[in-house]
């Protein structure tokens, strides 16, 4: 007999079972073998959460298209035609466009993950499986809309560049699988910390919702880091900017394919850490919250 992080395991011939599952878990309990071993399960629930999110509409996944490209133009209208907030050489389009693909993928990481125990309450309360399945399957899943949005920022991008707009990606571009690795622990460790405490406090939920598009304007998603940096007003305040991960990982994105803004690797060491970090505390609590969330959810 030995222990595991699922509880006892004992190899029983006459009994025909292999593991006893009881609360006596560690607080990290991500078992990588055990994962695998459900790795149907967690292709199930990817499948699941993409065909759930447009099933009985109209336009399906389109609205992977058309949310990005109107946000984009909204943005271009208002902060550069109107507010003139500048981009440099880049075209203010394609500037907003690659902020805002960045940006979706992590709130779509956050919101989803957040509400991991509200939506999966019922499957829960019924069937074992490692639950940090849930909120694994939601990351997984957004790849797929993530892929579609940077089609359509690649084909803008070739657009402008036969145009002839300036446009210089340069070497850090390999890296951009680290930045999105980073954005989505980021969005997987804090999801998982409001998950657990919406368990208890239902405020949480609504507050989310307000909550990233007001982070939204503090993530440099549709004005660089430099006009902050410049501005008389606003200067003091320009810290809340160039310490937020997330615009620091959208700056570094656009001056990897758009060579435009900054990129430091001591602020991209910062960002992986802090992602890491939240992510291990939120999984501690996530965990623990696993355990007995049925009594309050």
């Amino acid at each position: 007999m030995q222990k595991s992080e699922i509880g006892t395991v004992e190899k029983d011939d006459d009994k025909g079972w292999l593991y006893e599952i009881n609360a006596e878990q560690s607080l990290m309990a991500i078992d990588f073998p055990e994962l695998w071993r459900y790795r149907d399960l967690l292709l199930l629930f990817v499948r699941r959460d993409i065909v759930a999110t447009y099933k009985q509409t109209i336009l399906g996944p389109l609205w992977y298209l058309i949310q990005p490209l109107f946000t984009s133009v909204i943005f271009t209208l208002v902060f550069n035609n109107i507010a003139t907030i500048s981009t440099g050489n880049v075209p203010p389009f394609l500037f907003n466009l690659a902020g805002v693909t960045l940006w979706n993928y992590f709130t779509h990481c956050l919101t989803t993950s957040s509400n991991t125990f509200a939506t999966n309450a019922g499957l829960f309360a019924k069937v074992y499986f490692p639950r940090f399945i849930a909120p694994l399957s939601q990351a997984i899943s957004g790849l797929l809309k993530m892929g579609v949005q940077l089609l359509i920022f690649v084909i803008f991008y070739f657009y402008y560049l036969w145009k002839g707009s300036p446009l210089a990606p340069n070497m850090t571009v390999w890296l951009f699988p680290v930045l999105l690795a980073t954005m989505a622990i980021f969005g997987l460790g804090v999801g998982m910390l409001i998950s657990a405490l919406t368990t208890k406090y239902r405020d949480f939920r609504i507050l989310i919702s307000f909550a990233t598009s007001l982070l939204m304007y503090v993530s440099a998603v549709m004005y660089p880091i430099s006009e902050v940096r410049n501005s008389r007003t606003l200067g003091d305040y320009a810290w809340i900017v160039e310490y937020n991960p997330i615009a620091i990982l959208i700056e570094a994105f656009r001056y990897m394919v758009l060579g435009e803004g900054f990129f430091e690797w001591d602020l991209l060491l910062y960002c992986i850490l802090l992602s890491l970090i939240l992510f291990f505390v939120g999984l501690i609590i996530f965990n623990r919250t696993g355990r007995n969330f049925i009594d309050t959810v």
